[in-house]
This record gives C-alpha cells, structure tokens and sequence, in this order.
C-alpha cells in the first residue's frame, strides 16, 4: 500500500513572496525599492505594476521622490512623465557605503593612492585620460591610412576607467565625510551653548 498523499494544490511562489512583501510595506517604500533599481527611464505605470500598487498612488510617491532628489523626472510620449534614480542620488548611496566600511582618515588615504596610480597610467600613456588616448589612436589610424595603431590592452583600459569612478565615488563620500564631521561639530556646540 501507499501512504502518500497527493501533493497540495501548487502556489506560485512569487506570488506567494509578492504579497508578502505588499503586506509588510507601505506602497512608498515599494515604489522606492524599485526605482532605486531603475537607472533608465519608465513609465508610472511600470513601477506600479512592479511595486503592486495603483498608478495613481505610484505617480504621487514618484513626484514626492522627485521633490527629495532621489527620482529624476524627463517628459515621455504624449506628454507622459518618466522616472528614473537621479545620479545625484546613486552617488550618495555610494559614499555612504564607502564610509560605513572605512574611515576619513582611511580613506584620505587611498584616495592618494588611487591618484598616484592614476597618474602612472597618464604617464604609461601620455594621455589624461581613456578618451583621449581612443581619440589618439583613432586620429593615428586616419593619418596613417595602411598601418594599425598600436594595440592597447582592452583590460587595463577597463581598469583605468574603473581606477577613475572610485576616485571619484572616493572624494565625495570623503567630502561628505568631513562634512558630517562639520555638522556633527556645529551641533555640538549649538548643544554646549545651552544652558543646562
């Protein structure tokens, strides 16, 4: 004889996780969740659908997520708004993780490092940058019709855009950093200043 039970009726398992999610958040932190993903713009729409709320609702959070700066808006067809994450946004995010895993002082100091890296690849090519040097070859290969110019390493190019981002990532989140110590300093004394 067999004791098996026939298996019980078959959830879809996102749908199960969906709701989930719509139980435990509210529609704005939805709509944040997916747009801090959309880095192209779309359609009030399409994040309502992903964010399981009504269009309407997502157009009001998306607008107050616009006021923040956190959603960069550009007119769409028909008149149509289109939302995206604003880059200002995405480079906040990004110092902010820098510095919860490093400190100011830390972080001075790579970022010297990473400028004196930085400069032996301006040296190794006597450009200031990956543009110039694509303009370089590309110039060397129109005036020399019949020649190939000389072959750069795809991978170290990658590296030397990929060494210019994190500089750049690194120095805001260092002047955020010394701002914060600012800030944190002001209140500091706008807090001593009172009388107890």
């Amino acid at each position: 004889m067999n004791d098996r039970r026939p298996p019980e009726e078959f959830t879809d398992v996102n749908e199960a996780v969906g709701a989930e999610w719509e139980s435990e958040t509210t529609p704005y932190e939805r709509i944040r969740h997916v747009i801090r993903r959309r880095y192209s713009p779309v359609s009030a729409d399409a994040v309502a659908d992903d964010a399981r709320t009504a269009p309407k609702t997502a157009r009001k959070h998306l607008n107050t997520l616009a006021d923040e700066g956190f959603v960069e808006t550009t007119p769409g067809e028909h008149g149509s708004t289109l939302y995206r994450r604003s880059p200002e946004s995405l480079v906040v995010q990004q110092a902010a993780d820098i510095l919860a895993h490093v400190s100011t002082d830390e972080l001075a100091t790579r970022i010297q490092e990473m400028r004196e890296q930085l400069t032996e690849y301006q040296a190794e090519f006597d450009v200031d940058s990956p543009e110039e040097l694509a303009v370089n070859q590309t110039n060397q290969a129109l005036a020399e019709s019949g020649s190939q110019p000389d072959e750069v390493d795809p991978e170290r190019i990658r590296e030397w855009k990929t060494l210019r981002r994190n500089l750049a990532f690194a120095n805001a989140a260092l002047s955020i950093g010394n701002a914060e110590q600012f800030v944190d300093g002001d209140r500091r004394s706008t807090d001593e200043n009172v009388p107890a």
